[in-house]
């Protein structure tokens, strides 16, 4: 694979719809290694370089985005993001804070693009994957709100309360409310005793089992979309996978899951939806259909505030 392919499906798993480019000029096409349209609007034409050793064109790579306008290949709020292979960007980076077009391009290397996939890929609020995406277009940073919202967005996200005392009752806001102005060592503390937590590692090693024998089920390669959600490339079939250890206080219906809205919202978002229930210390996992789930969800208990929803479900 070469480095405008990885680069491209890094795109993809950051959500994007990605149109690979050519990578090489041909006479009356736009040039650009690759388009990238952000499901929330706006698209940046993607420029990927092995090193800054050389300089580059920065008028034939905008040219490129004035042609992509021209042709409707992207909406007027385009943008130009140059991809480089390696961290030393000096020299690059001078020539495009030097030129007339330093408002309109942003420059990133591939390992820190994988760093921000690694951080969505980890996350658990949609909102945390528009963040992400918006620090890839041109920001204006001489008010620093926006910058302080990405970071604090992220941050929250991916290194929450949550995962600090490693939830096994599974993911998303199904804890008992906790004073979270404490620290995470004061609040482990305090509920030691109260609940049993499983390593987070043993979490993703179950969930691991269960994504890879779906796959084999439904004869497709499911990409991880964030921690609980997954799909095909083609974003038809999505499952929603999430894990219970078994609760000895609970005999009859050891098994317990919360399940919300925005997991509906993504599930109904392709041709076909899994909610897929797993168990920390059974072979198998329970694999439920969108539509057949929705059959029942009005029967179950609800947990609703000011600032979640979720359905429990027992098993």
């Amino acid at each position: 694979m070469i480095l405008q392919d990885l680069i491209n499906e890094l795109g993809r798993r950051l959500d994007y719809i990605v149109t690979n480019g050519r990578y090489q000029g041909v006479s009356g096409e736009v040039g650009f290694d690759g388009l990238w349209a952000a499901p929330e609007g706006g698209s940046i034409i993607v420029e990927v370089k092995t090193s800054d050793a050389y300089r580059v064109s920065l008028d034939t790579i905008i040219g490129y985005r004035a042609k992509s306008i021209s042709q409707k290949l992207s909406p007027l709020e385009t943008s130009v993001l140059i991809v480089v292979g390696r961290q030393d960007t000096g020299e690059l980076e001078a020539q495009v804070r030097g030129s007339r077009h330093a408002w309109d391009i942003r420059l990133i290397s591939a390992e820190s693009l994988i760093k921000l996939l690694i951080l969505k890929e980890n996350s658990v609020d949609p909102d945390t994957d528009l963040k992400i995406r918006s620090i890839l277009a041109p920001l204006e940073y001489t008010r620093l709100d926006r910058l302080v919202d990405v970071m604090f967005t992220a941050a929250r996200d991916s290194s929450s309360i949550k995962d600090e005392i490693a939830i096994t009752d599974e993911e998303e806001g199904a804890l008992p409310e906790l004073n979270i102005q404490a620290s995470a060592g004061e609040i482990k503390e305090k509920v030691t005793g109260i609940w049993d937590f499983t390593e987070p590692r043993l979490l993703t090693a179950q969930r691991a089992r269960i994504i890879s024998t779906i796959s084999e089920i439904l004869s497709t390669k499911l990409i991880k979309q964030s921690r609980a959600l997954f799909w095909d490339k083609d974003h038809k079939i999505r499952v929603v996978c999430t894990i219970s250890k078994a609760h000895t206080r609970r005999p009859s219906h050891p098994y317990w899951y919360a399940h919300h809205p925005k997991w509906d919202v993504f599930l109904e978002g392709g041709e076909s939806g899994f909610l897929v229930l797993g168990c920390m210390d059974l072979e198998w996992a329970f694999s439920i259909p969108i539509g057949e789930f929705h059959k029942i969800v009005d029967d179950l208990n609800v947990t609703e505030n000011d600032k979640l929803k979720y359905w429990h479900i027992h098993i």
